[in-house]
């Protein structure tokens, strides 16, 4: 359909105090999977919906459910809970009920939401359900503990369920849990199935939840088209990212908010500490943080306070090559602060307005892949995907691209850094970034989270002593940081050069032809000179390495 066409929002029968709230979020049109899904959700149809990451899809089911709730209050009815939102992790449940308070807000007294999927123990979330609200969200282990508790009464009221990521839902382990909640409800209800893919999982949630549905494929790609988005790979190897990292952030070559993806919880923090040597500011999320501050470091990064998110993208680990078991091994034998089993980052959880997602770890899957790219270019916003790839990981990238039906992109392949002064840097940096470094800042985190503690609050009021102490323990100092590496020197300076404003990387020169043999004999430096003056009279962007491209590389804008 042409846009003019397409079926807006206040054609679909709103209640207006829906369509007030859907005019404050700014939302002028319906999107594909909204205009679609709304109307027969409302006609009481099962929906199994499949839309990439970033197209609406929570707002494509809630919708439809506060105008049925809307529409039933109108009858006198006591108060129960109509319908229930199943989530595979905490930070969705808390993203669907902020989304589902934002369309209520002009009838918040009428339609009640409650998210139960937090860490707070069931007795203490249990007068929050004795209200009855009319929604409840949460993952399928906290609402099958509520129903074995008898918190939650779902067989005689419930209308509607929703599985929001439905292909994840057994991934994170609540097969189980799902099947026995199946048994706590009614024999008749409308369920609606959202999922960015259809897997197995998802056929089989299928056949367990749903009746004759109504099946939406909306989008052939799971990622936007190239328009859209950008995706290229680098060529590097395990001692090269961390040059590469400074070299791309410091000299502003990566530009807007940016999301990088590392493969394990300490190199999180090893990648933190030594951009911190260079004053760059990131933020760490994983498993350990608790569940309030893994949400205060999303809201922080949405709303502006950080750039620069580093995550772990612990469920893809999960499926990792028998390459890292040894490792796991160690870390286990090693013991520490138990992980949050319903964590998920690169799914579900809506960064906004991300420009970049890098890969400094390579994804282990495919499905992996598809949701960390997937939290940029959400909705019509542009960004780019950056990977760190080295030759281990080439048939990998061979099953991304063969996944995705199509190439991504090769920028250049790191060789060998011209430049030893940068190196030197470098090497200073990470020479400061120790194991005790690392462990010390992880140690200070947990010493902050303490004396945040919403539940230690009263035992600190009544042991004033433990909280002195604990405030005047010994100063941790995660990493020494060396003031001068703060600062760009002119020989890194010289090179940021014929910038485009707001480009993600400079364009890269397609390649440099500078023949050793043909060249005279020059030390590392002066070569490296030579190279700058050479780009500098033929206008292009100077590679901070050795560039050996297999084709021409065009400009990313």
């Amino acid at each position: 359909k042409m846009a003019a066409e397409m079926l807006q929002f206040h054609e679909m029968g709103l209640d207006d105090r829906l369509l007030k709230a859907v005019a404050d979020l700014g939302w002028s049109q319906p999107t594909l999977i909204q205009e679609k899904a709304i109307p027969l959700a409302l006609e009481g149809k099962d929906i199994l919906a499949r839309a990439r990451t970033g197209s609406g899809k929570t707002a494509a089911y809630a919708i439809p459910v506060i105008q049925r709730i809307l529409a039933s209050k109108q009858c006198v009815r006591e108060q129960d809970v109509r319908a229930l939102v199943l989530v595979p992790t905490k930070e969705l449940g808390q993203q669907v009920q902020i989304m589902m308070r934002q369309l209520t807000s002009y009838c918040s007294r009428d339609v009640r939401v409650a998210d139960i999927s937090g860490k707070a123990d069931v007795s203490t979330q249990r007068p929050i359900l004795m209200e009855k609200p009319d929604v409840v969200v949460g993952t399928p282990s906290r609402v099958l503990a509520h129903l074995n508790a008898q918190n939650l009464v779902l067989h005689s009221c419930l209308e509607m369920m929703v599985v929001d990521e439905a292909d994840l839902l057994f991934s994170f382990g609540f097969e189980a849990d799902l099947k026995n909640l199946l048994c706590h409800l009614p024999k008749i209800y409308q369920s609606f199935l959202m999922s960015a893919t259809f897997s197995e999982e998802v056929q089989a949630l299928k056949e367990l939840l749903l009746h004759n549905p109504v099946i939406l494929k909306l989008q052939g790609s799971q990622l936007p088209d190239s328009s859209q988005l950008q995706q290229y790979t680098i060529k590097c190897e395990e001692e090269d990212k961390f040059l590469l990292i400074y070299t791309l952030l410091k000299l502003q070559l990566v530009r807007g908010k940016t999301l990088m993806f590392v493969g394990a919880m300490d190199r999180s923090y090893r990648l933190k500490l030594f951009l911190e040597q260079f004053g760059i500011p990131a933020c760490v999320l994983n498993s350990e943080l608790p569940i309030q501050s893994r949400c205060h470091i999303i809201t922080q990064f949405n709303q502006g306070f950080y750039d620069i998110i580093i995550a772990t993208d612990e469920q893809s680990l999960a499926s990792s090559q028998t390459t890292s078991g040894k490792k796991k091994k160690k870390s286990k034998e090693k013991g520490g602060k138990a992980k949050d089993k319903e964590y998920g980052v690169s799914r579900g959880v809506d960064f906004q307005s991300v420009s970049n997602v890098i890969n400094f770890d390579f994804p282990t899957n495919v499905e992996s892949y598809i949701h960390r790219v997937g939290r940029t270019a959400r909705a019509d916003n542009p960004g780019t995907a950056l990977s760190f790839i080295s030759h281990t990981e080439m048939d990998l990238l061979s099953q991304v691209e063969e996944a995705l039906s199509g190439v991504i992109s090769f920028l250049f392949q790191l060789e060998y850094t011209e430049n030893l002064m940068q190196l030197q840097r470098c090497g200073d940096a990470m020479r400061a970034v120790t194991k005790q470094a690392v462990r010390e800042a992880r140690l200070k985190e947990i010493k902050q989270e303490l004396l945040n503690s919403e539940k230690l609050k009263t035992y600190f009021e009544d042991n004033p002593r433990d909280l002195q102490l604990l405030r005047h323990d010994k100063d941790l100092h995660p990493a020494v940081i060396k003031p001068h590496l703060k600062n760009i020197p002119d020989y890194l300076s010289k090179t940021q050069i014929f910038m485009k404003g707001g480009s993600f990387l400079s364009e890269i020169c397609t390649e440099i032809k500078l023949k050793r043999s043909r060249t005279p004999s020059f030390s590392r430096k002066s070569m490296f000179e030579h190279k700058a003056s050479a780009c500098l009279k033929n206008r292009l962007r100077l590679p901070l390495v050795k560039s050996s491209c297999r084709a021409s590389v065009p400009p990313l804008f």
